[in-house]
């Protein structure tokens, strides 16, 4: 949640290649307070069945830049083997992306829902609401 000082950040993920939430992914937070700043680890979480993240760390006080690291290498590779397990000869869909960062600059008081769109070759990103 967001205060006068801070901002707040949410994120989900949806598998475009199928059409459904990313479920499993970890993700980790981080800030600086600056652009010449060090980025500071605050923690991270995972995608739930919805493919939201709802436990992000709270952002300190000061922060102007936020990045989040997606770990999409995992997802894919566990959707490939399930995918194998169903039909042996689907075409290999490993991740091209073994991971995607996305980072972005936070004004105090607002809130960012920051979704990102996957799939095994591409992502998009985008500020929600």
């Amino acid at each position: 949640m967001s205060t006068d000082t801070t901002a707040s950040v949410s994120t989900h993920i949806l598998d475009t290649s199928v059409g459904r939430p990313a479920e499993g992914v970890a993700i980790t937070l981080a800030a600086r307070s600056g652009f010449d700043a060090s980025w500071v680890a605050l923690g991270g979480s995972a995608t739930d069945a919805d493919g939201r993240c709802k436990d992000l760390p709270a952002l300190p006080e000061g922060t102007t830049h936020v990045r989040l690291d997606f770990e999409t290498e995992a997802y894919f590779s566990k959707k490939q083997a399930e995918a194998q397990q169903d039909a042996p000869r689907v075409r290999d869909s490993g991740a091209f992306f073994p991971e995607v960062t996305i980072t972005f600059a936070v004004n105090p008081g607002e809130h960012y829902h920051v979704p990102l769109l996957l799939n095994p070759f591409g992502y998009s990103v985008y500020r929600g609401s």
